[in-house]
């Protein structure tokens, strides 16, 4: 069953050869289809780690006109094609009225696709501007407010999932700000109960990386909105941490994966919380136990010669 979810058909590569495409034409498409098949299977291996959707489920899909919820809509889309259960799909948009948003767009887009979709209109722009002093960041009430708009919504609508375009480099992003600026190691989780307790809340982007989904959305040619209300604040600190990622995939390839990986291997004895682990009723109790402290063991990795000079361990 897993299999179902997370192979794609590799037949058009073949195809293209069948007939001949020109070399950069054909180095093109097959590029495409190695990154719809990626997309595809990681969201599909999400899917199945998180037990995300199930037989019956009535998916709400939250799309809001920007390239990850595009993406997440049009992979969910195909992968409902072939899944090995039956799931329905109905599209949702929340028209904020923000001025100058093109109201026309997203149905047009989504009666031409074919999927159920709902628009619904609410002035929570004219909220946000007049409760939030000018110059300051909207995101924080925009988003509850958004939030408890789409939960009424789900309702209605008899979903039984919420799904969110947040992708891999959101959960990272949200990571190193709760550490920044709240002091907490916590980021998005891939699945959630919902604030009200009413809602199974899903992000099946969890395991995609944003610059998959840059290149998908230029392919697939997404009628892109842009967010006027938060998308013009260029000084947002989940900006400055996303340009920090950037850099870092950029100089050091692999470092992003590695840190993403260890959101999923916690190991809460090598923290400091003790909430998380009874440090004050620890007892000597002489077996060996292999999660036991081993923070002087030689490192089973290469990072020495990646660190920087004054972080090296000297040995010898």
């Amino acid at each position: 069953m897993n299999a179902v979810w997370t192979e794609s058909a590799e037949i058009a590569d073949n195809a293209l050869v069948a007939v001949g495409a020109p070399t950069n034409s054909l180095k093109i498409e097959r590029e495409t289809h190695k990154l719809e098949k990626r997309l595809c299977r990681e969201v599909g291996r999400a899917i199945v780690d998180y037990n995300m959707i199930e037989e019956g489920d009535k998916v709400m899909v939250c799309v809001s006109g920007g390239k990850d919820s595009y993406a997440m809509l049009d992979i969910l889309l195909k992968l409902k094609a072939r899944a090995p259960i039956h799931f329905d799909i109905v599209a949702v948009n929340l028209d904020q009225k923000q001025p100058g948003f093109p109201e026309e767009v997203l149905p047009k887009y989504l009666s031409e696709l074919g999927v159920a979709f709902h628009i619904e209109n609410q002035d929570t722009y004219s909220i946000v501007k007049r409760v939030i002093p000018e110059g300051k960041t909207t995101c924080g009430l925009c988003s509850r407010l958004r939030r408890g708009i789409l939960y009424r919504v789900a309702d209605e609508l008899g979903a039984t999932k919420v799904a969110l375009g947040h992708h891999r480099d959101d959960m990272l992003q949200t990571f190193f700000l709760n550490m920044f600026f709240a002091g907490k190691l916590k980021s998005m989780p891939p699945k959630l109960v919902s604030d009200d307790g009413k809602h199974i809340v899903i992000r099946p982007l969890a395991y995609v990386a944003e610059k998959d989904l840059v290149r998908w959305a230029q392919h697939r040619e997404f009628p892109i909105i842009p967010c006027t209300l938060c998308g013009s604040q260029e000084n947002l600190q989940r900006k400055q941490v996303g340009e920090m990622l950037r850099e870092w995939d950029k100089k050091h390839p692999g470092r992003v994966e590695n840190m993403f990986t260890a959101l999923q291997n916690v190991v809460p004895s090598h923290l400091l919380d003790g909430t998380r682990h009874d440090f004050k009723g620890l007892k000597a109790t002489g077996v060996a136990d292999d999660d036991g402290d081993k923070a002087f063991d030689t490192p089973s990795f290469d990072l020495l010669s990646q660190a920087p000079a004054a972080l090296r361990i000297v040995q010898g």
